[in-house]
């Protein structure tokens, strides 16, 4: 009796552990099923009533000897997960910085983070599939990793001229972005109204001249396919003048009721900061009445300062109601919001040449009467959630040097943005992901972790099709699907965006990524 049980408690993990493991690494972090390190590395349990629950954020591989032989080893992770009947969603790579007291803390081993069909599998089956595992990854060299296995599910993430951007001086600056021609602008099509589907644009190209190398004019947009069909295992190309076209609209009914809510809000607080300012110059006004010279002084410095304050909110108010009326007047019709129409939606896979990422894009062509008067290219709005020191610091990596990263002097060119999350940071996984969905379809695919439990997810619904660049600038996917629990993403997947670059680049072979002009 005595040695079932022993055996039994090898591979369970107790209620605390499975639901407070992965404490911080998003709003609703998933449970650990299974840890290879179960024994030799025990939890921390609560000491007392108050014991802080340990905090970790989840980073990426780099450097290592997995990263040399990821693309070899991680094919026979998942044949022998296939082998043992196992229906893992996704195979990642990931390290995991347990947080200490007063900003200590320590980075933890590799870990090969599967994730499993929910109530597919058990601890059991990850007990006795994890010492083959770290067996495989020791015969590549691989010291001193460990397994560790959740169940989650891939999900994908479907959100007069357009608006120019502005500098961050105006007071509409950051509520008007939802109507503004940058990257991450909220899309949905006529198609998905019934469903409510919305998504985002992930950049923008041109198409000077057609593949029989005659001149065209046309500028596309890019985003999902899920985003931009209803249908998704059939392609689909518009058939020219006459053919039905399949409307796009910048942000879908959803979309554009929290615009306004947004818009709303923002004039609710600034008409409670202009009544407490006339209330703290009425105060200031009865102390000019005072028999003390320097309170009189104070008084007078204190009334001028807060008059103009009072002014600039007030002018700042009107600009709002303005912009908020002009907002139910000439946008709240979704008819009036139509942006394009659909050009090219090949049906979704991940069986192109034999390169196993998911073929998940759409193409529509831009109305030049919507975007050509404020069109300015691949730029995106950074708009107003981090401070320009807050986005730098978010850049420093785990030894503290300084990044490349540099804020741009202007809101317009910069980092990562969605139709639903707005500007997010997040932490690159490193190696790429292998996952395999209920129907036994695999991929590879770009992980994006969340940066820590502070900043929120890196994604959510309605960000689909958005653009991941990194603090260069640089192009790095295209977002399309997460690994949710509740309303919570703890891994955001993409498609890289080169490859993406180069299948558009075999469709319409003299795209031109570059112009800010229309």
């Amino acid at each position: 009796m005595d040695s079932t049980a022993t055996a039994v408690t090898r591979y369970l993990v107790s209620e605390y552990e499975r639901t407070t493991y992965y404490h911080g690494i998003s709003l609703d972090p998933p449970e650990l099923l299974y840890r290879s390190d179960l024994l030799d590395n025990p939890f921390p349990l609560p000491n007392g009533r108050h014991t802080p629950t340990p905090t970790k954020t989840v980073h990426g591989v780099f450097n290592t000897q997995l990263n040399k032989v990821w693309h070899d080893v991680a094919p026979q992770i998942c044949q022998l997960l296939k082998a043992r009947h196992i229906r893992y969603s996704a195979v990642n790579a990931a390290r995991f910085f347990a947080h200490g007291e007063e900003g200590e803390g320590s980075l933890g081993p590799i870990v090969i983070w599967i994730a499993t069909h929910p109530q597919t599998t058990t601890a059991e089956n990850a007990h006795d599939a994890s010492p083959d595992i770290i067996s495989l990854l020791e015969n590549f060299g691989v010291e001193g990793a460990v397994t560790e296995w959740y169940e989650g599910a891939v999900e994908t993430l479907a959100g007069p001229p357009l608006l120019r951007v502005t500098l961050d001086t105006e007071p509409t600056f950051y509520v008007r972005r939802f109507l503004t021609p940058v990257l991450g602008m909220p899309i949905a099509t006529k198609e998905g109204e019934v469903d409510d589907v919305q998504g985002s644009v992930g950049f923008f190209f041109h198409e000077n001249r057609t593949k029989c190398d005659e001149p065209r004019a046309r500028v596309f947009g890019v985003s999902n396919c899920h985003v931009l069909r209803n249908t998704t295992n059939i392609d689909y190309q518009f058939k020219g003048t006459g053919a039905p076209r399949q409307l796009v609209r910048v942000a879908g009914n959803r979309r554009f009721q929290r615009g306004v809510n947004e818009v709303r809000a923002l004039i609710g607080r600034l008409g409670s900061d202009a009544e407490l300012l006339v209330t703290e110059i009425s105060a200031l006004e009865m102390q000019l009445e005072s028999d003390h010279p320097d309170e009189v002084e104070e008084a007078e410095v204190g009334v001028k300062a807060k008059q103009t304050k009072l002014t600039e909110v007030k002018k700042d108010m009107g600009l709002l109601e303005a912009f908020y009326n002009e907002l139910n007047t000439q946008w709240s019709d979704i008819g009036r919001r139509n942006i394009g129409h659909v050009d090219w939606a090949p049906k979704i896979t991940v069986d192109v040449e034999g390169d196993r990422y998911t073929m998940d894009m759409g193409t529509f062509e831009l109305d030049e009467a919507m975007f050509k008067p404020n069109f300015r290219g691949n730029v995106i709005d950074l708009g107003a959630k981090y401070s320009s020191g807050e986005l730098t610091d978010m850049f420093y990596p785990l030894n503290n040097s300084r990044t490349v990263f540099k804020f741009p002097p202007i809101a317009s060119s910069g980092s990562p943005d969605g139709g639903t999350s707005d500007l997010t940071v997040g932490r690159y996984a490193g190696l790429e992901a292998y996952l395999c969905d209920d129907l036994g379809q695999e991929s590879i695919e770009l992980a994006i972790y969340n940066y820590n439990k502070q900043s929120g997810d890196f994604a959510a619904k309605g960000d689909s099709g958005s653009l991941i660049v990194d603090g260069m600038g640089n192009m790095v996917g295209i977002l399309h699907s997460g690994m949710p629990k509740g309303a919570s993403s703890h891994v955001t997947y993409a498609t890289p965006a080169w490859w993406v670059v180069q299948q558009i680049k075999v469709k319409y072979p003299h795209a031109d990524f570059y112009r800010t002009t229309w």
